[in-house]
């Protein structure tokens, strides 16, 4: 068996190194990482990716498939579902280092199958949801901070875009408060200012140029 982790790094704080820590720390072992870098997620399906095409080429029955969360694999609702399901039709198994879950075939129980796909369609939805809302907040983000150009930065964000966006998926899971703020390491009030303030935390990051 091999285990393969992929990332898609589309800005200047997602790091690759970043990543493949993160997923180590939470106990995955990573056989090979493979990653896209500089590529918008909302632009290129996983297959029309350079690096995203050779999963495709590489991974076989028995094999993992890590990444960080459902949104790597496609722009949209349709690509991931659609990249999950070839996987785990083809017998790899797809697992995520947030919440760490795992989708695979093992199962033949038609409810218990029923279960799975609609948890993937379910993961889909909200990962294209969280799409949206950051693109219409980052928009928002911009707009102020060009009119905002010359006053004081404020104080410099706990975190960056990478971490708001573990944040807002962690909130979509279901997860509470004092849940996300362990799982992230940072504080009670960051927490909440992401969940409530996106449109001002967008500020903050694009003022500090994050």
């Amino acid at each position: 068996m091999t285990a393969i982790f992929y990332a898609r790094v589309s800005t200047t704080e997602q790091t690759l190194d970043h990543q493949v820590e993160q997923a180590r720390a939470a106990g995955f072992e990573i056989n090979e990482v493979i990653a896209d870098h500089g590529v918008s997620g909302v632009k290129h399906r996983l297959i029309d990716r350079p690096e995203g095409r050779r999963l495709y080429d590489k991974l076989r029955h028995g094999d993992e498939l890590i990444i960080r969360w459902v949104d790597r694999l496609g722009r949209d609702y349709d690509d991931v579902t659609d990249a999950i399901r070839h996987f785990i039709r083809t017998g790899v198994t797809v697992r995520t280092v947030i919440s760490n879950m795992t989708f695979d075939g093992v199962t033949t129980d038609p409810v218990q199958m029923a279960v799975r796909d609609a948890m993937v369609a379910f993961l889909a939805a909200t990962a294209q949801a969280q799409a949206e809302a950051t693109k219409s907040a980052q928009r928002a983000g911009i707009d102020a901070a060009k009119g905002d150009q010359r006053k004081y930065p404020g104080r410099k964000p706990s975190f960056d875009r990478e971490m708001v966006n573990t944040v807002c998926d962690l909130f979509n899971l279901g997860n509470g408060t004092s849940a996300v703020a362990n799982l992230t390491g940072l504080s009670r009030q960051a927490v909440l200012r992401i969940r409530d303030d996106r449109s001002g935390v967008e500020q903050a990051l694009q003022r500090w140029g994050m």
